[in-house]
This record gives structure tokens, C-alpha cells and sequence, in this order.
């Protein structure tokens, strides 16, 4: 016999149908459960340029009583960003209700978060706080920050 010649007609059908079973089910016990998408996309430029040292939390505040932040990150040119979430959906907007003294507040959608980022003045070390407002709903968030060069 010689290569690639078949003994019954088919069989070669028979085989790779058979191989392609097996696999199907192997992969298939394989599969890791699925996880309930992201809404909205997260995208590579929204976390570039972030400070190398960044202490901030995750919060969801109400609108009750104003939600207090302990941001820590060295000057290095970058931002560090408080994340905020109501029940694991992102606020429709941010509102600067107290500017920082030494730096820019951003407010943004990142993923299924509202990211309240902060970047310091260059040069800048020392304390600085701000207070944003985020909506739909009265939350505030205060945020108190520490920078280090």
C-alpha cells in the first residue's frame, strides 16, 4: 500500500470527523465561564501616562454625605485617578465644584468607572484637596491629596 491510499472508502472521512469530535469536546471542557461583558469599552490610551506612585481608592458614593479620599502619588509628571462607580455603572458626568490650588482635576469615563484623575503642577510637593460633584444625584467626592517628589 502506498501513502495516502485508502483501504475503504471513507475511512480517511471517518477519522478526521472522529479527531475533530474528540477535540471539540476536550476544548470544550476546556472553557472558562463566561463573565458578564463590560458595557463600555476601556481603551490603552485611557491608562497611559499615569504617575509610577499612585494611592487611590475605589468608591461609590451616595448622595447623602460628601465621600472623603486619601490620594497619595509621587510628581512624576503623571496622573493618579480615583475610581467611582454607581452600583458598577459610571456617573453621566463629573462637575469641579473645588479647584486644586497645584494641579488639574479630569473627569472621565474609563471602562464601567467615572476616573477622577489628578495631576500635580510640575515641580509640586506638598498637600492639595478638590471637591467634585458627580451626576446624575448630588455625590461629592473630597478628595485630600499628598504629593511627593
Amino acid at each position: 500500500m502506498k501513502f495516502g491510499q485508502m483501504t475503504k472508502p471513507g475511512a480517511n472521512r471517518v477519522t478526521i470527523f472522529g479527531v475533530l469530535a474528540l477535540t471539540a469536546m476536550l476544548v470544550q471542557g476546556c472553557e472558562q465561564p463566561q463573565q458578564a461583558a463590560s458595557s463600555t469599552r476601556l481603551y490603552a490610551v485611557d491608562m497611559a501616562g499615569g504617575a509610577k506612585s499612585c494611592s487611590a481608592p475605589r468608591v461609590e458614593p451616595t448622595g447623602s454625605q460628601p465621600t472623603s479620599v486619601a490620594m497619595k502619588l509621587v510628581n512624576d509628571g503623571g496622573w493618579c485617578g480615583v475610581l467611582a462607580s454607581k452600583s458598577g455603572r459610571p456617573f453621566t458626568a463629573g462637575l469641579v465644584t473645588i479647584r486644586p490650588k497645584s494641579g488639574k482635576v479630569y473627569v472621565h469615563t474609563v471602562g464601567d468607572n467615572t476616573r477622577i484623575d489628578y495631576t500635580p503642577d510640575r515641580g509640586f510637593a506638598g498637600g492639595d484637596s478638590f471637591t467634585v460633584k458627580l451626576v446624575p444625584g448630588d455625590a461629592l467626592v473630597q478628595v485630600d491629596v499628598s504629593v511627593s517628589k
